[in-house]
């Protein structure tokens, strides 16, 4: 895969763009840049000029771009100001539609989220970890084994949606021949806005409708069986805080445990691959000193930023790094431009697989909210390289990946590499 940027005639260059436009006429919150990805010189000014930027999107209105590290951080762990609650738009930029709205644990504030989270907590318990470790690396394996030699092939579709989709399907218990149901599921929940994904919000209703209908199902069948299992619908189903839940709650937790347990942990496989690809000297580096792994895993996943932001809503007045932040504003946490924030990453641009602070990546969040499944999605990154070192001395990415048209997922849907006969 070739390393160098090459314009093509007509296109934008955003760099020059970047740097040249009227500050207040910066939009970040457009999928295009995103899909180009084309997002890093806006927000490397961003975090220069104005770390805490108002800004207009045709698509979601007047909002706060919040950038570097620090000021995020400082978002995310005061949720007693900052809410994240569904009353109040939500955790997206994209506002809910008032006659179907999806509450969900991480888009409610204390004490319900308190309540609703410890009841699923436990299915990523370090011991329900080392009892699937086995089972991972199993399907992993697999997986791997069953890839073409000297062929294209698609990575995204192949390994990473396969691997995690299998995952998801166990820890719901899901019939293990629907699993791409999961998939597509998840695609709709975050691609509302993406015309590649639902024509309209009448698609994206009805096919949210269909994964309501096919849990309500599942949900029957738990509460009726004699044999409890360890699963997430047996879990809610027996939770002080979730066995009463409407349909539309009961969606919108189902939609948080599938989009959590699918995208980051896909797309960081994909970013894994093709970072290793872009950055080659770290590729040797891996093969020479496989130790590396666990590292890597965490620095995949802040390179990455498979989720590039989450929202909150302003429940008073406050000033943060001087900006006059308003009750009511939105407010958007860019986990992705501070997992390039240059004060606390030195090179960050930059896949370096023995960062010593990898770990600080803020990919899962801070505070309250922090992701709940983070140790699943890094233990399932860890297998499968552990396991392609087994098997294979490169995986060549061919030419550069499709990307997701969205703001919110930062990923990929098609990536085709070759792995020398």
């Amino acid at each position: 895969m070739s390393q160098a940027a090459v314009q093509p005639e007509g296109e934008i260059d955003h760099t020059e763009r970047a740097w040249s436009m009227p500050l207040k006429d910066i939009n970040i919150a457009d999928p295009d840049i995103f899909q180009a990805d084309a997002i890093w010189p806006y927000f490397e000014r961003l975090r220069k000029e104005a770390p805490v930027h108002k800004a207009y999107s045709p698509d979601f209105g007047e909002y706060w771009s919040v950038t570097r590290y620090e000021d995020i951080m400082a978002v995310d762990t005061n949720h007693h100001v900052f809410s994240s609650s569904w009353e109040h738009g939500g955790i997206t930029l994209f506002d809910q539609i008032s006659d179907f709205q999806l509450p969900m644990f991480i888009a409610m504030d204390p004490p319900k989220h308190d309540q609703q989270r410890i009841t699923v907590q436990p299915i990523v318990a370090p011991n329900n970890l080392k009892n699937w470790e086995g089972l991972i690396r199993e399907r992993t394996g697999q997986i791997l084994d069953s890839l073409p030699r000297g062929e294209v092939f698609d990575w995204v579709d192949n390994v990473s949606v396969e691997l995690t989709t299998m995952m998801l399907a166990t820890l719901f218990d899901f019939p293990f021949e629907q699993r791409r149901k999961l998939t597509r599921w998840s695609d709709v929940a975050t691609g509302r806005n993406n015309p590649e994904i639902v024509a309209d919000d009448d698609q994206w209703r009805a096919e949210l409708l269909e994964c309501l209908e096919a849990f309500t199902d599942i949900w029957n069948e738990r509460i009726n069986s004699d044999t409890p299992g360890n699963d997430l619908i047996t879990m809610l189903t027996r939770g002080e805080s979730t066995k009463n839940m409407d349909p539309m709650e009961y969606l919108g937790n189902i939609i948080l445990l599938i989009v959590g347990g699918n995208d980051t942990t896909r797309n960081s496989m994909t970013a894994s691959v093709y970072a290793l690809n872009k950055f080659a000297g770290e590729y040797d580096k891996l093969l020479a000193k496989p130790d590396l792994i666990p590292n890597l895993s965490s620095e995949i996943i802040r390179w990455q930023t498979p989720l590039a932001h989450m929202r909150r809503t302003a429940l008073e007045d406050i000033v943060l790094n001087g900006a006059h932040i308003k009750k009511g504003d939105k407010v958007a946490m860019w986990y992705v431009s501070g997992n390039r924030d240059e004060s606390v990453f030195e090179d960050a641009d930059k896949v370096i697989i023995d960062r010593p602070n990898a770990r600080r990546q803020m990919s899962f969040g801070y505070g309250i909210h922090r992701c709940v499944g983070n140790r699943l999605g890094e233990l399932q990154i860890k297998i499968l390289w552990e396991e392609i070192l087994k098997r294979f001395p490169k995986i060549e990415v061919m030419e550069e990946p499709t990307r997701t048209k969205s703001v919110f997922v930062k990923g990929y849907t098609y990536m085709p590499v070759r792995i020398p006969a």
